[in-house]
């Protein structure tokens, strides 16, 4: 009894523990964000990390810039880059509409033309994968 439950509780862990997959619009991956922040390329080299603070750094733990909790995106020299609005509505620093992040993880530019995926990942996170970072 014991060791099925060890062998529940470790399959449990790797599920909520697993990389959500950045695709393509072919479906083809991209990279991963990991429930830790870390951001990896389609190799899995890791190219930058989004903290739980918002902070986001490149591979080598050097801030790059912020997401503030009402979803403006700043470099590192706290200048606004851009806005990931609740609807998901991504902007550039004029306001100008660069693309959306539907709910379903459906990524968008401006035209509603789909350039990815990006399904269970953080709207403001899946933002900062495919405009910041370019997974697309």
């Amino acid at each position: 009894m014991k060791h099925l439950f060890l062998i529940t509780t470790m399959f449990l862990l790797f599920g909520f523990t697993r990389a959500q997959t950045i695709q393509s619009s072919n479906y083809g991956t991209t990279g991963y964000i990991k429930p830790d922040g870390t951001i990896q390329n389609s190799s899995y080299a890791t190219v930058g990390h989004i903290k739980q603070n918002g902070t986001i750094q490149n591979s080598n733990y050097s801030t790059i810039g912020y997401i503030k909790s009402d979803g403006t995106i700043q470099n590192s020299n706290y200048s606004t880059v851009g806005y990931v609005k609740s609807d998901g509505t991504v902007q550039n620093s004029n306001y100008a509409t660069i693309g959306h992040i539907k709910d379903d993880g459906t990524v968008q530019n401006s035209n509603y033309a789909t350039i990815g995926y990006a399904k269970g990942i953080d709207k403001e996170w899946a933002a900062v994968a495919f405009f910041f970072f370019r997974f697309n």
